[in-house]
């Protein structure tokens, strides 16, 4: 088991290490010259030459990258030239909290709902909560993600008044606060996942329920509920969870929409406001926390597996 986690931790190194050289490189080929940006009104070709040669961009790119991820692994991220603010205190501290907690919520609020519309639709196929629950799901990703959140904010939002429309309170400084302000964002980017958890527990759960080991269970006269939500269930958290892993880039990307809808001062808009301005250094710090987002999820989900499946612990 330690060589497993060992090698798994290593892969995971290894694609981030990539990662970062393949961003680092696209984005100093990437148009636009933000030096000039950064001087403003005041450029000049002198002011120019010094900001470049203070800011070692006239070295060779393999030093630029060398220096840029010592940096990094430092915490010295460099400084925002818009908010003149330290990029991780803006980047790390300030706007990745945002979106783990839409993340969190969103995903927390897509098993908690959806896990037992997909056990309800597996027990009762073919009937009517079985079609009821197919175009709840049906109608759920039939919404564009921002288009849904339009809708939310001006029926709760305008019309009822319900729920506030912008902003972001951290709920750890006011928890009923930040539910509140966190609800209709939560709604609106776990729509698209709750539908898929849905279907697929239905499809898995089907399954499971016609094996020899639920038969078996159902002979020993063991309850209803624990054939489906133990032995039946238990079968379907591991293509459950290699799911949910492998859609985090596409929660991830939902977010960055769904905090441009809502206001919510998140990676996302982060990173649309520094390639607007071409700050760089923000994007690249953003690319970095996704990308270190989604390897380690993917990474706890192979760690899982064999928790989740004996038969894939190593021998």
């Amino acid at each position: 088991m330690a060589w497993f986690v060992s090698k798994k931790i290593l892969q995971t190194l290894m694609v981030l290490l990539i990662v970062s050289i393949a961003s680092f490189a696209l984005l100093k080929f990437a148009p636009g010259d933000p030096v000039q940006l950064m001087l403003g009104s005041e450029y000049s070709a002198e002011a120019h030459a010094s900001l470049v040669k203070q800011l070692g961009l006239d070295r060779p790119i393999p030093e630029q990258y060398a220096r840029w991820l010592a940096g990094f692994l430092s915490g010295d991220w460099g400084t925002s030239f818009v908010s003149k603010a330290p990029i991780f205190r803006y980047a790390f501290l300030e706007a990745l909290p945002v979106t783990l907690t839409l993340a969190a919520s969103a995903l927390g609020l897509a098993i908690v709902i959806g896990v037992p519309l997909g056990v309800l639709s597996a027990t009762r196929k073919d009937t009517g909560w079985d079609a009821a629950v197919a175009t709840l799901t049906l109608t759920g990703t039939s919404f564009p993600s921002f288009y849904l959140g339009i809708l939310l904010i001006w029926l709760f939002g305008v019309q009822l008044g319900w729920f506030p429309t912008l902003g972001f309170v951290a709920p750890w400084d006011d928890l009923w606060g930040g539910i509140v302000h966190m609800t209709l964002p939560a709604i609106t980017l776990s729509t698209y996942f709750l539908a898929m958890i849905v279907r697929l527990t239905r499809a898995n759960l089907i399954e499971q329920l016609e094996q020899p080991y639920v038969a078996a269970a159902r002979a020993r006269g063991e309850p209803r509920w624990r054939v489906v939500w133990v032995h039946g269930l238990r079968n379907v958290m591991l293509p459950l969870v290699t799911i949910l892993g492998l859609q985090l880039g596409a929660l991830l990307q939902g977010a960055v929409l769904t905090e441009t809808v809502f206001s919510l001062p998140g990676v996302g808009q982060m990173m649309t406001s520094a390639v607007l301005n071409r700050e760089y250094g923000v994007v690249q710090a953003g690319v970095m926390m996704t990308a270190c987002l989604f390897v380690l999820t993917n990474l706890l989900v192979d760690l899982a597996y064999p928790f989740l499946d004996p038969r894939l612990r190593p021998r």
